[in-house]
């Protein structure tokens, strides 16, 4: 079709040339009349009437071609956007247009802020579809100069209200938070409101990315645009340390009803709705609130691709030391781009998945513990209270804690995690309905 439209607007070209060369030589060709009896054939001193009416009917049919000849170019015209060529004398190619994904980066007074930006700017495919937007708070000099040391390879944003924030006394210890929500909240309008960009990926300043984390991202933004019962991507998981991933399972994803944050997607509607309601401090545990939530889910790896480096902060080291620093990152890249990710729609995915726990064995702590398990897997440890979650999850080595009654990479109540080389579901009982936000 491609090969037969350039064809089209070649032939165009070509009739448009010759037809006013033609033109031009009958004009100059055409022999002037004599006066009848003149000796030498003299030329007339005026044109005759069938010489006016001959020129007037051409001009006539000149104007109506030029005409014609003018929409032919504006065509073409309106399809070199279209087209580029492949090489310097290949045929023309139709280059589809891809959709640009900025990368925001939360910078504050870290100057390790260039671990970060060199992993970035060392795996990103391209710098048009992946701009590096750097927002940075706190008003610190030497991180300012790290940032400004990259040039144009990233834009260079300053948050302008460095002031403090009038807080309840007992939150005064808590000013650095309140600091940050205010932060991303102007950080996301800048990308959403004055750059006008429809998604955004968001890192902080202490954050490693694996080799396919642009990969990743790029093949998940159709089915976050499509899919309304989903609400972000995440490159993190909360039970990603070494150990209690598959490290065969790569390109394993998965629903989660938690919000994992942590180097993760968010579409310009969904900043539209939580923008006017954006809270004055802890924003991250503020989305894991069922009110914002609204029974939506995000997407997540089985394997992180992202992973933090740092452990001093506004959370002064919190889980850094017993479960982050232990994440494992993922260093196989992974095609995603190239796989069909079809199975992650809601209908879809809550069907095999509910299949695939609640057919699974039922087995005991100590069985699991003590790595008594006979078979491949996976396996169902059950539990039915928040306390008895708490002590399962606390003892068999993952996150324990609960955010308004989601525990960490939960879907549907159920967290997923290897222990032993064994894939375990623990999960509630079969028949969950819903989650009871007083389990906190």
């Amino acid at each position: 079709m491609f090969r037969k439209r350039g064809s089209l607007i070649l032939c165009g070209t070509f009739l448009f040339i010759t037809w006013n060369a033609i033109l031009v030589l009958l004009l100059w060709g055409r022999p002037s009349p004599s006066q009848p009896g003149g000796e030498h054939g003299e030329v007339a001193e005026r044109p005759t009437n069938d010489m006016m009416g001959d020129v007037l009917r051409m001009a006539d049919t000149f104007e109506a071609e030029l005409e014609m000849q003018k929409e032919i170019l504006m065509q073409i015209k309106n399809q070199q956007s279209l087209w580029e060529p492949s090489n310097g004398n290949g045929p023309k190619v139709v280059v589809p247009r891809q959709p640009v994904i900025p990368v925001l980066v939360i910078a504050c007074n870290r100057v390790t802020v260039r671990r970060c930006l060199d992993k970035l700017l060392e795996l990103r495919p391209s710098a048009e579809l992946f701009p590096i937007i750097v927002s940075q708070d706190c008003g610190n000099a030497e991180t300012a100069e790290v940032i400004r040391s990259y040039g144009n390879q990233v834009v260079h944003l300053k948050q302008p209200d460095l002031s403090d924030i009038a807080v309840r006394p007992e939150h005064k210890k808590f000013q650095g938070y309140y600091k940050i929500s205010r932060h991303y909240r102007w950080a996301l309008n800048q990308v959403f409101k004055t750059l006008s960009h429809s998604s955004v990926v968001i890192v902080e300043d202490d954050l490693e990315v694996a080799p396919d984390f642009f990969e990743y991202f790029q093949a998940l933004l159709p089915l976050l645009k499509s899919d309304r019962s989903l609400w972000c991507v995440s490159a993190w998981n909360d039970n990603g340390r070494d150990g209690y991933v598959d490290p065969g399972k790569a390109n394993l994803l998965y629903r989660t009803d938690f919000f994992p944050g942590l180097g993760w997607m968010l579409l310009r509607e969904v900043w539209e709705e939580l923008e006017p309601k954006w809270p004055a401090s802890f924003w991250d545990d503020w989305m894991r609130q069922p009110e914002q939530r609204r029974n939506r889910a995000c997407i997540r790896p089985e394997i992180s691709r992202s992973l933090t480096f740092g452990r001093k902060g506004v959370s002064l080291g919190q889980f850094y030391d017993k479960y982050l620093r232990y994440i494992k990152l993922n260093t196989e890249f992974v095609p995603f781009t190239k796989l069909d990710l079809s199975y992650l729609k809601e209908e879809t995915y809550r069907e095999h998945f509910e299949k695939e726990v609640y057919s699974a064995p039922v087995v005991t702590y100590e069985d699991v513990k003590q790595g008594q398990l006979k078979g491949t897997g996976p396996f169902r440890l059950q539990y039915s209270s928040k306390d008895s979650f708490k002590v399962l999850a606390k003892n068999l080595g993952v996150m324990d804690d609960l955010k308004s009654g989601v525990p960490r990479t939960g879907y549907r109540g159920v967290v997923s995690f290897i222990s032993r080389g064994k894939r375990i579901y623990l999960a509630p009982p079969p028949g969950w309905t819903q989650y009871d936000p007083t389990w906190s």
